[in-house]
């Protein structure tokens, strides 16, 4: 009984520090040059923020876990409110520290048709300072502009709702429209 209680309080533990966002989400701020990565993929290509300056402004999701509730909510929002964010010059992808693998289980269920990084060694999310106290990343955006500044960082992000929140961030941010 002992052992079942020890595993119930860990467990609570660990989810609610998924679930907690610092108040200070990153030491990065509006304004800075966004740290390059170049990440893994679930469609197996690797993605970096140089392949976009001058050309898009790019949004990068972090979140913490694949298969979990919040995360899961992101995604479809994102599946299925995508078209709102692409009427924008602008790409989106989601990244998180979980292994490629699981990556790649948790984009073929929710049926995800943009990008989701891999970021296992943690490096990148550190760069971006979004490792929390159980070294899964925070759910923090970020809108990084063409010349590769950050423009906006949110860390208040309703799952439910990410996809249409994200394309009303682009629009107050001025980033043009597709033609």
């Amino acid at each position: 009984m002992k052992s079942l209680i020890k595993t119930l309080l860990i467990g609570a533990s660990f989810f609610t520090a998924l679930s907690i966002n610092h108040a200070q989400a990153t030491d990065l701020k509006v304004g800075d040059k966004a740290p390059e990565f170049r990440l893994q993929a679930t469609d197996g290509h690797f993605y970096q923020l140089s392949d976009y300056l001058g050309k898009q402004t790019l949004v990068l999701a972090w979140y913490p876990m694949a298969n979990t509730h919040g995360c899961t909510l992101e995604c479809k929002s994102l599946v299925e409110k995508g078209h709102l964010i692409r009427e924008y010059n602008a790409v989106y992808m989601m990244a998180s520290v979980d292994d490629l693998e699981d990556n790649q289980k948790f984009a073929t269920e929710q049926k995800a048709d943009f990008p989701m990084l891999s970021d296992p060694s943690k490096d990148t999310a550190e760069a971006y300072d979004v490792l929390n106290l159980v070294r899964v990343a925070s759910r923090v955006t970020f809108y990084i502009g063409k010349d590769g500044t950050i423009l906006k960082i949110d860390d208040d992000i309703n799952p439910k709702t990410a996809a249409e929140d994200i394309a009303a961030t682009l629009a107050t941010l001025g980033v043009e429209k597709k033609s």
